[in-house]
């Protein structure tokens, strides 16, 4: 955060909040667009002179590339750029995160917005059959991607996560190999509750809770001992089962996203260049090595180069997207699409898997009432505390497990949703008013999908939605899995604590279902297909893995098989979804690529350490690649005559993949981007 004083290019503040909080009462107006006035000079909140200045364009050539500023790639960038003979290009396809979505109780209201990509999924069989097999997909589209969206949760999943990498062949990803890194990122300021065992201090990313619970976080916290499931001090500690108000990336009441932790801090480095609002659309390759990226920003397309890699960060549906459409992907689908094929990969957008929840919605016999109001906005002003420095009820979770699986691995997660005061006139940003009553929502959530689906393209144009076919709850084992942690929902609504204050369903029985009882197991069997509800932690698209298994897009060291000089970080590349909620072990992976990275280029001694190099026999050729030149015809050759071994120490040059045209155009930018 910057200090007090008069910046010279201080931030707009952003999409106002009006435009996402829209009201027909005058009053509730003038609150709402005199907050977000106040917002945009407070540097303790909007921190309007800490931004980053992007530049309006990029350079002519870098060392690394970093496409995407979610959870991974505002770690790669940041810890990349303290190099600093590296020159590091950071792209990101949307704006600067707004002012509004740094105030806690404000999360969630800009998805459906300019800075949400708004991806919808199709043809789902199982799945959101109430909007005809589409499931939406909100996803961030601004620095800091989806972490200036969610709801801050610090999780890591389950130790047991980690070593069920490594059992699937990816050697050096076990709970001892990762916990390191999330450590490294964390500043951790309640170590007097949590310790200091398996938390850090001193890292970019502050972990504590908010300032504020409402009362009825402490009425779940009764009816969890009432029912047995008990409370636990740490989601992430030795003890993680039971119910928790979580810990959360935010800092003295105010989010802390992907871009505020690592982006900010990084902002005055001379070799850190970040550009928004621009859009990557295909990767230049030569051959089997990628040399650069092309970008469209403001309606134009540029091109950049990388002498060393290219890193995408781009997301669960970004990264395979821009694999695809770069001709490095399953050989029919490119073929199908007019892509001339660079390598037939094809697991490049498999195994696509996402953490799927089912929810009840209950009422209080209290008249409902926003949390907007002058006391409580005059409060958090002065010293961001109070209901709007925190996420209402949804701080509030659990992790138990079901009968499908071991006590020491949980699979079902609880969360709940109430008490927000954001500024939308109802509070709330997804709860359905009844009536003129408070409504609480109580949600459970299978944290082991075995149901995959797929990610492919619709087009050629890199502008365009891929398709999406999630295929949730097509295993039965998901839907039983549900079903369990519903049991605990209603089982939580009938104990004393919530007995006491008059808790009572509000949903109605869906018509789809009405030939079950009306909250028995059979009729929630039938209910999940019909609301089913997302919690997008989608995860898998570009599958880490061992050479043996035929959907691994990255080996171990996540660099993409047969190509050189790139690598895939985020969520994309866990070969399985963590047990949590994964925004930790997303930067956890950014961490780790920017470590491996480094040991690869950094000299030792005077000699080039090529640690990566050792044990190079997994990673070979996955399948068929062209030997042509970017936008050459495709020629097959054999499965495994390629191998990327020594692609780490080689650099492209200048001239090696840019038309004569664009050399012109990108030396242009080279000469003026200091003055942006």
């Amino acid at each position: 955060m910057a200090t007090q004083g008069v910046c010279p290019n201080p931030f707009n503040g952003g999409i106002p909040m009006i435009n996402v909080c829209p009201t027909t009462i005058a009053s509730f107006a003038f609150l709402v667009n005199a907050m977000n006035d106040i917002i945009r000079t407070s540097e303790s909140i909007g921190d309007s002179c800490g931004r980053v200045t992007p530049k309006t364009r990029s350079r002519l050539i870098y060392d690394f590339i970093v496409v995407g500023s979610g959870a991974a790639g505002s770690a790669i960038a940041a810890r990349l750029s303290e190099v600093s003979d590296w020159r590091v290009l950071l792209l990101e396809a949307g704006p600067d995160e707004p002012n509004a979505a740094e105030i806690p109780s404000n999360f969630g209201i800009y998805i459906g917005s300019d800075i949400d990509w708004k991806y919808k999924t199709s043809n789902e069989s199982y799945a959101c059959l109430a909007n005809n097999g589409s499931c939406y997909w909100p996803r961030g589209r601004n620095l800091g991607g989806t972490t200036v969206h969610h709801g801050m949760a610090y999780h890591r999943g389950n130790p047991r996560d980690y070593e069920n990498w490594v059992d699937m062949g990816n050697e050096g990803w076990g709970w001892d190999d990762v916990l390191p890194f999330f450590i490294k990122s964390e500043n951790n300021t309640e170590t007097d509750r949590v310790g200091t065992k398996l938390h850090g201090v001193g890292g970019p990313m502050t972990v504590q809770r908010f300032p504020y619970q409402p009362e009825f976080a402490q009425s779940i916290y009764k009816a969890a001992q009432q029912t047995g499931y008990g409370i636990i001090e740490d989601l992430v500690g030795e003890k993680y089962v039971g119910f928790n108000i979580a810990q959360t990336m935010s800092k003295d009441g105010v989010r802390q996203s992907a871009a505020s932790a690592f982006l900010r801090p990084a902002r005055n480095r001379k070799n850190l260049d970040i550009v928004v609002n621009a859009t990557v659309t295909k990767l230049r390759t030569v051959k089997t090595r990628v040399t650069g990226v092309e970008y469209v920003k403001d309606g134009k397309r540029h091109s950049v180069l990388a002498k060393r890699e290219v890193v995408l960060s781009a997301g669960t549906v970004g990264s395979p997207q821009l694999l695809l459409l770069s001709g490095i992907g399953p050989k029919e689908e490119l073929q199908a699409k007019g892509i001339p094929v660079v390598l037939d990969l094809p697991g490049v957008g498999k195994n696509l898997h996402n953490h799927v929840s089912y929810s009840i919605d209950f009422t209080l016999p209290e008249v409902k009432a926003s949390g907007y109001t002058p006391d409580n906005i005059a409060t958090y002003l002065y010293n961001q505390t109070g209901p709007m420095s925190s996420s209402g009820l949804a701080q509030v979770t659990a992790i138990l497990a079901s009968q499908y699986t071991t006590p020491d691995y949980p699979d079902i997660q609880i969360f709940f949703s109430g008490y927000q005061a954001s500024c939308r006139q109802q509070g709330d940003v997804d709860l359905l008013s009844i009536g003129d009553k408070r409504t609480v929502r109580f949600t459970a959530v299978n944290l082991h999908a075995q149901s995959r689906g797929a990610i492919t393209l619709a087009s050629s144009n890199g502008l365009d939605h891929p398709i999406i076919w999630s295929n949730d709850l097509a295993e039965p084992r998901d839907v039983d899995v549900l079903v369990a942690g519903l049991q605990v929902l209603l089982k939580l609504a009938n104990s004393k604590a919530m007995k006491s204050l008059g808790l009572k369903v509000g949903d109605k029985p869906l018509p789809q279902c009405s030939q079950y009882k009306y909250l028995t197991d059979s009729y929630f069997r039938c209910a999940v297909h019909i609301n089913t509800r997302t919690e997008n932690h989608q995860t898998g698209t570009c599958k880490m893995g061992p050479a043996s298994d035929p959907l691994a897009v990255v080996d171990s060291q996540l660099r993409v098989y047969g190509i050189q000089g790139l690598r895939v970080a985020d969520a994309s590349a866990q070969p399985k979804v963590v047990s949590g909620n994964p925004h930790a072990s997303v930067t956890m992976m950014g961490e780790r690529a920017a470590d491996f990275i480094k040991k690869t280029y950094l000299k030792a001694n005077g000699v080039n350490n090529f640690l990566a190099n050792a044990g190079n026999d997994e990673y070979e050729s996955r399948g068929s690649q062209s030997s042509q030149d970017d936008g050459g015809e495709s020629s097959e050759n054999e499965a495994g005559e390629h191998s990327n071994e020594g692609n780490e120490s080689s650099e492209v040059t200048a001239a090696e993949s840019i038309e004569p045209n664009e050399q012109a155009e990108s030396s242009n930018n080279d000469d003026n981007a200091d003055n942006n």
